[in-house]
């Protein structure tokens, strides 16, 4: 139920703490996402702290909280934009270290083009369609639960609760990866030996000891965690085993050694094909609540222009000024591209890709996350396609071997990337707002707010991390990243393993097909291709934490069912989250102003305590998920 009285909603203190809370969430969805390959929605957490700093004035209110989480979670979404694509120019040598004014460019206005792009279908799709928008929902729950003019006091038990979980995180990740008294991982590497003389079959497996990972899971849920996991075992218990008893390997390294490398040069790829074959089917899919959207704006703006009144609620930026903003946007990214490919023609049609695509997959993602979430936001299947796509196109232009080419993929492809990304926040944003009954284009404004605070810092952010850990090594492998970087090098070098993205995209056919007989059947348990396409792609080690994590999130269900105002589990889990990401990163400054390496003293032997930790982090999960 909307709101009827006016409440203030931009105000200086809403706008400082959201600017703020924007910086320090999307440095540590950076960390997160480079380590595993996945984010996850910020805008619960935010909320939260939001009640808890706010209550401390004498005056707030329920929609200043949430103006405070839309600023907030537009920098946490960001930071996916940014970490899927712009490390790999680094990774491919195009940039010899992290160009802030560059990463703050590219970075704001693909977000801000994300924000624009999503405006004409907030009425298609959150007023008309009715889609569910889970984390939208859910905020405005949490809101509504601390709000304290009502009489409701938890905010300040919730913000507690995301400070305990962060210093169990936080206290792990500096243990790990401060003083490396255990390994981040466990895996292993075994052969099987067949009857036939000379044959071996390697197999792996492995997990995480990471509360992140755990928490990451938890929240995503059971469908998408074993989907992840499933992926895992196509690519480790399947996948891996086949080729190797098919092809002669070199075991002098080690089977685990063997296994990474067939991984990584082969059979990811198959989750490229996959992720390709997933964001063309999005496409389809959505022709239709496209086309609405774009009539439902229109219809809007001529209502305006007739003097027809429009509730304060039902108020989005004008349609006009968002293309006079888009065309503006425009000007800068064109110039950009032309620094790269110095030429005038091919910069004009990097720009049209990138408008195109960029308009097709914001949709694609503000559509998607109606449906299955921001956190499982198919960002990484659109990203990929966008430089498949421009790959190709520039590889006619440009031809083989060349490194600018390449470069000017990966900026086309980071540019989607970020409006993207915004595109799914904002909607889950405009959700709560809608029913907490906020003013649409102000939510719209600090939207934009919160995403160019954090362009601004994650040039330093991604420094900071690189200068520590090495962005690509197995301490910050940044799964999208690499995977971006080997896809456009590879359609430019010619060595691109297109027989395996073949495969991936003819599974990618099947895993659709099972999914529409699941929906026939009227099924709760779906099947999306793109996180299958994610487990394929990611480390075993990732894949087995996040399953873990989704049984946690299954066997609690019943529970949190009885009692769905319990939103614990759920502030634990972002807690763990931010602890370990925000440590990750405070472990990474001394060395980044020093410049030592192993600034940090070492104290290892305790392999033991870390499984034990892990362990008893997920029964305290499971402990506080189950609570009444």
């Amino acid at each position: 139920m909307k709101e009827n009285k006016i409440l203030p909603e931009i105000t200086v203190k809403s706008v400082i703490l959201g600017v703020f809370l924007s910086i320090i969430l999307a440095s540590a969805n950076a960390y997160l996402g480079l380590f595993a390959g996945m984010t996850v929605s910020a805008s619960i957490p935010a909320a939260v702290i939001s009640m808890g700093v706010l209550k401390l004035f004498k005056r707030s209110n329920i929609l200043e909280n949430n103006i405070v989480q839309t600023a907030a979670s537009a920098g946490e979404s960001l930071a996916a934009g940014v970490i899927f694509t712009i490390p790999a120019l680094v990774l491919m040598g195009y940039w010899t270290d992290f160009d802030y004014v560059e990463i703050a460019k590219i970075s704001g206005i693909g977000g801000l083009i994300g924000v624009l792009f999503t405006i004409p279908l907030r009425r298609a799709l959150i007023v008309e369609a009715k889609l569910q928008y889970p984390e939208g929902v859910a905020t405005a729950e949490v809101l509504k639960a601390g709000d304290y003019e009502k009489g409701n006091h938890d905010s300040s038990k919730n913000l507690l609760m995301i400070f305990r979980a962060a210093i169990f995180g936080g206290i792990m990740k500096l243990a790990q990866q401060g003083f490396h008294m255990w390994n981040s991982a466990i895996d292993f590497a075994i052969p099987f030996v067949s009857r036939q003389a000379g044959k071996r079959s390697v197999i792996g497996f492995g997990t995480e000891l990471s509360p992140a990972l755990l928490a990451v899971g938890y929240i995503v849920g059971r469908n998408i965690a074993v989907l992840v996991f499933v992926g895992g075992l196509i690519s480790w218990l399947i996948a891996i085993p086949l080729y190797t008893f098919f092809n002669p390997i070199d075991v002098s390294t080690g089977y685990l050694d063997v296994a990474y490398d067939i991984w990584g040069t082969k059979i990811r790829y198959m989750g490229v094909g996959a992720m390709v074959v997933g964001g063309i089917w999005s496409i389809i899919n959505l022709f239709r609540p496209l086309v609405n959207g774009i009539k439902s704006s229109l219809n809007a703006y001529k209502n305006r222009n007739l003097g027809v009144a429009v509730e304060r609620h039902e108020r989005d930026i004008p349609i006009n000024w968002v293309i006079v903003a888009l065309i503006i946007s425009a000007i800068p990214v064109f110039f950009i591209y032309h620094n790269i490919i110095n030429s005038f023609a091919t910069a004009v049609l990097m720009t049209v890709i990138m408008i195109i695509c960029g308009f097709l997959f914001s949709a694609v993602a503000g559509y998607m996350a109606g449906l299955v979430g921001s956190s499982n936001n198919p960002i990484s299947g659109v990203t990929i396609a966008t430089i498949l796509l421009s790959s190709l196109l520039l590889l006619l232009i440009k031809g083989t071997g060349s490194l600018e080419g390449a470069a000017g993929a990966i900026i086309i492809g980071a540019v989607v990337c970020c409006a993207a990304a915004i595109s799914g926040d904002n909607m889950q944003d405009l959700k709560a707002g809608y029913i907490l009954g906020a003013t649409p284009w102000k939510q719209q404004i600090m939207e934009i707010v919160g995403t160019l605070s954090a362009a601004i810092a994650l040039g330093l952010t991604l420094d900071i991390l690189h200068s520590a850990y090495v962005i690509g090594s197995e301490a910050l492998p940044a799964p999208q990243a690499t995977l971006m970087k080997s896809v456009a090098e590879g359609v430019f070098q010619g060595n691109l393993p297109w027989n395996f993205v073949i495969i991936g995209a003819v599974l990618g056919v099947f895993i659709i097909i099972a999914d529409l007989i699941q929906k026939s059947r009227g099924a709760s348990f779906r099947i999306p291709i793109l996180a299958i396409a994610v487990g394929i792609y990611l480390p075993i080690t990732l894949s087995t934490p996040i399953f873990i994590g989704g049984m946690v999130s299954h066997v609690t269900r019943k529970q949190r069912e009885k009692n769905p105002e319990n939103k614990q589990g759920l502030l634990f889990a972002s807690g763990l989250i931010t602890g370990e990401a925000l440590m990750g990163i405070l472990v990474a400054i001394p060395i980044f102003i020093t410049g030592n390496k192993i600034w940090w003293p070492e104290i290892s032997g305790f392999s033991w305590l870390g499984i034990l930790l892990f362990v008893l982090i997920t029964a305290i999960l499971i402990k506080i998920a189950k609570r009444n």
